[in-house]
């Protein structure tokens, strides 16, 4: 390794502790994703014979990633100003504590998959805290929601960032993820319930009566428009680019100028400046950019490792280790992506590995479906591995050493038997 390489290599070690250590340093990751993206292709420069002709490309590909982001986002966040998802609460209303566990975990699971895991922790807890009012057992609960939510993204290619990754660039398909990560995920995310539900017993004191509140002048038939529009776009966004062919964010696109559309519709008898007119123009400034940054930082840093060699070096030592096993590389990629952060780990991979046909590493072939699913669900075993647990721990304030005293281990039970169930699959099916 030249010294140029080693020092890019040093730059990107030494970010990536930053970005894993961001509780603790109190700088945000995007600021560190931002200078480490930059640093790399400094030093990349300096290189004799440097090509720079990838890095336009790559900033093409990276973007088609955070422009489907952006879009979903957006989507989602105008179904939820207006009161879309308030027929979330009025199926979860029971007295029963255990009945309210798997509702709640069976609706996460189904909403992380058709919007995402982060999204849809932030909607269950607001609704958890309406449910419960005592923190402990609303922990187990909290704790539930993060396992739901990374195991509901696994098999969707729209329900995480790291699925989204590997679906733009064709390395699984729709109906490969939704037909053979289903069931593993599904598992993963049972085993957690049922053992979390042997804690829970008895039913609350009152029945949990939430009000509905209009929280915008649409009628209610207006934000049922408003739900199935956005909702059945992000549906529908797989389906439009199977029948065109065009890039995914083609699609989410579509969607958001459709569900613009509509909202501006129902909105023109009120004037700009009311405060209850839930406007599109006002909600994007609710957007998360420092996370968009966060993965363009990042996406881009990884990419100068590819070009200086580094990532091949590294998938070819893999292979060497662990003989070319998918199950015994992916896992370890799960298990590593509950320590540190799962987005550049499967981007590393994706450039670590090429698309070979009539092979493991074959579009929809078992490296690629296991990476999405490990990525995933792994990110549940501690409470740092996810954007879904990050999210909740800072709503409900779960301290690490909690969850993984009493959690860690009921994730890893349920992480080995998906990736059995995996495995039987391909053995049987």
């Amino acid at each position: 390794m030249s010294g140029l390489v080693f020092v890019i290599v040093a730059i990107f070690v030494i970010g990536y502790a930053c970005i894993a250590l961001e509780a603790f340093t109190k700088v945000n990751k995007a600021a560190v994703a931002l200078l480490m993206c930059v640093l790399c292709w400094t030093a990349y420069i300096f290189i004799p014979g440097h090509d720079l002709g990838t890095l336009p490309e790559g900033l093409g590909e990276t973007a088609e990633t955070l422009f489907f982001l952006m879009g979903a986002m957006t989507i989602v966040e105008i179904v939820d100003a207006n009161g879309g998802f308030n027929f979330v609460r009025d199926t979860l209303k029971t007295r029963s504590k255990r009945k309210l566990l798997w509702r709640m975990a069976f609706m996460t699971f189904l909403l992380s998959a058709i919007l995402d895991n982060l999204t849809t922790s932030i909607v269950m807890i607001m609704v958890l805290r309406k449910l419960i009012q005592d923190r402990k057992e609303r922990l187990i609960y909290a704790s539930m929601v993060i396992i739901a939510a990374n195991s509901g993204g696994a098999f969707s290619p729209i329900g995480d960032v790291t699925t989204i990754m590997l679906w733009i660039k064709g390395m699984v398909t729709t109906g490969g993820v939704l037909t053979e990560l289903l069931l593993p995920s599904l598992v993963s995310m049972v085993i957690p319930a049922f053992l979390l539900s042997l804690s829970l017993k008895g039913k609350f004191d009152k029945a949990q009566n939430l009000q509905v509140a209009d929280v915008s002048n649409f009628t209610k038939r207006q934000r049922q428009v408003v739900f199935y529009c956005g909702v059945g776009g992000l549906i529908f966004v797989p389906v439009f680019k199977t029948l065109t062919h065009l890039p995914p964010y083609m699609g989410i696109l579509l969607v958001l100028g459709l569900l613009w559309t509509v909202t501006e519709i129902f909105n023109r008898k009120y004037e700009e400046s009311d405060p209850m007119a839930k406007r599109v123009t006002q909600l994007l400034t609710r957007i998360d950019m420092s996370t968009i940054l966060f993965f363009l930082g990042i996406l881009m840093a990884v990419l100068c490792l590819k070009q200086v060699g580094v990532l091949n070096a590294v998938g070819d030592g893999l292979n060497v280790v662990f003989n070319g096993n998918p199950y015994l590389i992916t896992g370890i990629i799960g298990v590593l992506s509950s320590i540190v952060d799962n987005v550049p780990l499967v981007a590393a991979c994706m450039n670590m590995y090429e698309v070979v046909p009539d092979t493991i590493y074959a579009v929809d072939g078992s490296f690629w479906q296991l990476l999405a699913y490990c990525a995933g669900v792994g990110g549940s075993m501690l409470i740092i591995g996810s954007a879904a647990g990050v999210v909740v721990m800072g709503l409900e304030k779960i301290t690490f050493g909690w969850y993984m005293k009493k959690i860690s281990w009921i994730v890893f039970v349920g992480y080995i038997a998906g990736i059995l169930v995996y495995a039987l699959e391909k053995l049987f099916i």
